[in-house]
């Protein structure tokens, strides 16, 4: 969103109100609307316009016809891209960033990377189409596999369904084109909006141009169609990599003739980083950050970038770049009114530099399915304006991708923290001891710039100078593997500013109870999104046999991290058929140790479960090993209580602990269940530690609890029926 707030499209309608000469109630006047109207569309309490209203609105501004199709676009989509915010009933695409749909305001789930591929490069040639012998290039190059147009024509037809009736994608004479008419596309829109800031910007309107410019990028949600791997190549995906680039430049050029630098330094940075040989992105840089009243930063851009070329091309700076390094060091560079006592500070001595941490791990290689989950994060995001602080705490049973999905949604959101991401496994679940807030307060105040020497020996202390450090800026803190609230909270910055990520297998109910965050609850993958990343992981074996496949899936339990595992194993034994592979896996017992990811602790299945297992406390670790041997698919806590030889009351504890572990779950009221492979480990667990006699008692018990109620239940329903005479039931198995 720009900083003067409101949607693409107020934003447009103030900046053509204001070219007009025209007060908002002069406007509204002309229209036929309320003042209050104008004033809420230009200040974003109106997220979009009613096409009756651009109609009015065009009218009044005396606009041309492409300045009305500019607005009419802008206003279809709220000003920071967010598309999880659109409550219409209208298909909204975008590949300005991951491909994703959006309709009726709901997340699109669109299937395999290479169906996303399909929809992605027909978007990218929105109008004009693309032949079939295109497409089929751009998914398979030279090599394409004997079922290419059938599969070609699978997806077409699977995005026609899941995109609606009257949807985009048309068939022409020889391919396929995406009909623009039929739907908002985020590439038409950024298209709209920076022609506009081009047409401000020769006119001298800088603001506006200012405006127009921030409101572009702001659509981009990180590289151009960044989960369809096959096409970043691609000459019109590198296209649109520069167009962004473009816009950033042309961006610098308005902020720095508007004397307002501060504003373009994150996308300045964020180009410089992805471009490190861009020397016109590296002198904007230098001018804006002069113009801010970092000289000294600036010129230490200039040595950086000399010695890069130096090193890396064999070449000296350019004259732009020369030009800039000459522009700071004799302080030709005009200094915006909100920098000048900045500027005049410079003779000052200077505080240490700024430090802008990034440390992130890399996302999972092969990311695929979890939409309605990076779209219910990027809502938590959008909502986090004027709370004291937004956590999204993602909780899951070991193996369902917690720590994946935050990454992945992190890497998509750096945009959104221009002064860092700050990262830390706190190990709440893993082998080694967890790591103490206080540890991990110092590992945050080393990346935020503090000397060891100089960082405080009591935790409270440290929390203290870390919220300091941290106010007034925007900050990602990812928490990643937590054990408890206690070790979350002395982690939490006091800034609106900052968002804070926890992942933890624990619901960490209080964090959502006194801290107020958002939790998502992260279940099993969706059969189809399984089915997806061995597809991804695999390949065409997966497609060659379709029903193994499903089979395969459905043995992992749709655990991400089962599947990966599998997946390996089966890339590891290539002529091994996948339908050989399910019947290997078709033993419980044997299924955890075939995935045991050669021996890697913190891959192999049994090994991560025990983590979950190892936190558990006595009474629920032993219902956990007993209730593995139940008999049926899922129990309630009676049957749990005869299981474990306890009361219904001290079962219910016990079910309530594991399920906070995420180690069972609730799937209906008051009923719970296992899934496959908790189940074959629990019942694992009960061999190794409990005696053969225990396990025969609990067994027995459960047995002749479900055998007596039975035969009770039936007396009740059929009374006029000769009872079937049973022993007594053995203690503790009462019906």
């Amino acid at each position: 969103m720009g900083e003067h707030g409101g949607s693409h499209g107020g934003g447009l309608v103030r900046a053509f109100r204001q070219k007009a000469g025209l007060t908002q109630r002069q406007l509204a006047q002309v229209a036929g609307v309320s003042v209050g109207v104008v004033r809420d569309l230009e200040q974003g309490r109106t997220a979009r316009l009613h096409t009756e209203s651009v109609r009015r609105l065009a009218s009044a501004l005396r606009l041309d016809r492409q300045q009305a199709r500019e607005l009419s676009l802008a206003a279809r989509v709220p000003a920071d891209g967010a598309a999880a915010r659109v409550q219409t009933g209208e298909l909204r695409i975008s590949v300005l960033g991951p491909v994703a749909a959006w309709r009726h305001g709901a997340p699109v789930a669109l299937g395999p990377p290479m169906q996303r591929a399909v929809l992605g490069l027909l978007a990218v040639y929105t109008g004009t189409g693309l032949s079939r012998s295109v497409v089929t290039d751009a998914l398979w190059g030279e090599d394409p596999p004997m079922t290419a147009a059938s599969m070609l024509l699978s997806y077409i037809s699977r995005l026609r369904r899941l995109l609606g009736p009257g949807g985009p994608v048309r068939t022409t004479g020889n391919g396929y084109r995406l009909e623009p008419a039929a739907c908002e596309l985020d590439l038409l829109i950024f298209g709209g909006l920076v022609r506009h800031a081009q047409k401000a910007q020769a006119a001298g309107e800088l603001a506006t141009a200012c405006q127009a410019y921030a409101d572009a990028i702001a659509l981009w949600r990180g590289d151009p169609l960044a989960d369809c791997d096959i096409l970043q190549g691609h000459p019109a995906v590198v296209r649109l990599s520069q167009q962004k680039a473009d816009a950033v430049t042309g961006y610098a050029d308005a902020a720095i003739a508007a004397r307002c630098p501060d504003r373009i330094l994150p996308h300045l940075r964020e180009l410089t980083d992805r471009e490190p040989l861009n020397e016109r992105a590296h002198a904007l840089l230098m001018i804006a950050l002069a113009g801010s009243g970092q000289q000294a930063t600036a010129l230490g851009v200039f040595d950086q970038m000399q010695r890069r070329l130096d090193n890396e091309l064999g070449i000296r700076p350019g004259p732009e770049l020369t030009a800039a390094q000459v522009q700071v060091l004799s302080q030709q560079i005009p200094v915006g009114p909100a920098t000048a006592s900045a500027a005049a500070a410079a003779a000052r001595p200077r505080p240490a530099a700024r430090h802008f941490p990034g440390q992130l791990p890399c996302a999972v290689a092969h990311f695929t399915g979890r939409t309605v989950e990076l779209a219910a994060l990027n809502t938590a995001l959008d909502q986090a304006a004027g709370r004291t602080i937004v956590i999204s705490a993602i909780a899951g049973t070991a193996g369902v991708g917690k720590t994946a999905l935050a990454i992945q949604w992190a890497h998509q959101v750096t945009g959104h923290f221009p002064d860092g991401q700050l990262y830390v496994n706190l190990r709440g679940y893993d082998p080694d001891q967890p790591m103490p807030a206080a540890d991990a307060l110092a590992r945050f105040l080393r990346a935020l710039g503090v000397p060891g020497q100089d960082i405080p020996a009591e935790e409270d202390e440290r929390a203290a100078r870390y919220r300091s450090l941290l106010v007034g800026k925007r900050v990602l803190v990812m928490l990643d593997n937590a054990g408890s609230a206690e070790q979350v909270r002395p982690l939490l910055p006091g800034t609106p500013a900052c968002t804070v990520m926890v992942t933890s297998r624990d619901a960490l109910a209080g964090l959502v109870a006194r801290d107020g965050a958002t939790r998502l609850e992260l279940d099993l993958l969706p059969l189809e999104e399984a089915v997806d990343l061995l597809r991804t992981l695999i390949g065409a074996r997966v497609d060659a046999a379709p029903d193994a496949a499903a089979e395969l899936a459905a043995q992992c339990c749709r655990l991400p991290l089962a599947l990966r595992v599998a997946a390996e194993l089966a890339t590891s034994r290539p002529g091994v058929p996948l339908t050989q592979l399910t019947r290997e896996l078709a033993d419980l017992h044997k299924r955890l140790d075939l995935l045991a990811a050669g021996g890697d602790r913190r891959a192999a299945v049994r090994a991560v479960f025990s983590w979950s297992y190892q936190h558990l406390g006595a009474d629920a670790a032993r219902g956990f090993r007993l209730l593995g041997l139940h008999p049926g698919p899922d129990f309630e806590p009676y049957a749990a209580a005869v299981v474990t030889g306890t009361t219904a009351e001290h079962a219910r504890r016990v079910l309530g602990e594991l399920s906070r572990a995420h180690l069972i779950a609730e799937h209906v009221p008051g009923r719970y269940a296992f899934h496959d492979l908790l189940r074959a480990y629990a019942a694992e667990q009960a061999r190794h530690t409990d005696s053969d006699a225990a396990r025969r008692e609990a067994t027995g018990r459960v047995l002749d609890h479900y055998l007596h109620t039975a035969a009770r239940a039936a007396r009740l329903l059929n009374p006029a029926k000769e009872p079937v005479v049973l022993a007594p039931p053995r203690p503790g198995a009462a019906p």
